[in-house]
């Protein structure tokens, strides 16, 4: 029985080392593919996870509806509901109010934002707290209390055709979890978002102050 040369074991594992790495690199390739996929919905495309899965909208006014699986620690999943209603829906404040509405009062904490995307302007209102979940027909306005709640909710204005609606809400982690994947969906880049309405008059007011303690 002959033994293999130092040098051919050291070409043999180099090879072995070679392929593995080769392989991963693939693997990476073939993941970051399968990280996000585009889904047509009237005039916008939404590029989501694998993992968010599509459901048939429960009412007319819904362009598109996700069910986002619940990360570790929440036991309830997610759901990504957008709304298009031919071009009206009523202005970004009066919605505004009518999301926070949604929230219990006690204990709950919000901030707007605004931003630019590929596919238009928008407003994102952050909401956390105790969330007035809707159960049952939409008809008899039954909800349940989900304490530990988030809400993110985007009005998306897609120039000529009106604005997308896109409600995401469930428990905090996992909506926490989807929040950078929500914002790539639309093509938004929150380092360049900005506060809006009060949130803006908040921060420039306490900016002057910061300013005249300088």
């Amino acid at each position: 029985m002959t033994s293999r040369s130092p040098i051919v074991l050291l070409a043999v594992f180099a090879l072995a080392v070679s392929s593995l790495v080769s392989a991963e690199e693939t693997g990476k390739k073939e993941a970051k593919k399968a990280a996000a996929k585009p889904v047509k919905l009237r005039d916008i495309t939404l590029t989501v996870p694998p993992t968010w899965q599509q459901e048939k909208p429960r009412s007319r006014l819904r362009a598109g509806q996700f069910k986002l699986p619940a990360v570790k620690g929440d036991k309830d999943a997610a759901e990504l509901a957008i709304f298009y209603f031919g071009g009206t829906g009523g202005g970004a404040d009066a919605n505004i109010r009518r999301w926070i509405g949604q929230f219990q009062s006690e204990g709950r904490k919000m901030k707007v934002l605004r931003g630019e995307s590929s596919q238009g302007p928008y407003l994102l209102l952050d909401l956390t707290g105790t969330y007035n979940q809707p159960v049952g027909p939409p008809i008899q306005r039954r909800t349940k209390p989900m304490k530990g709640a988030r809400m993110l909710a985007v009005i998306l204005a897609v120039k000529g055709k009106g604005n997308y609606f896109l409600k995401l809400t469930g428990p905090m982690k996992t909506v926490t979890a989807a929040a950078t994947s929500l914002r790539q969906s639309f093509g938004a880049d929150p380092k360049k978002e900005k506060p809006y309405g009060a949130d803006a008059k908040k921060d420039k007011k306490d900016g002057k102050k910061k300013s005249e303690k300088k």
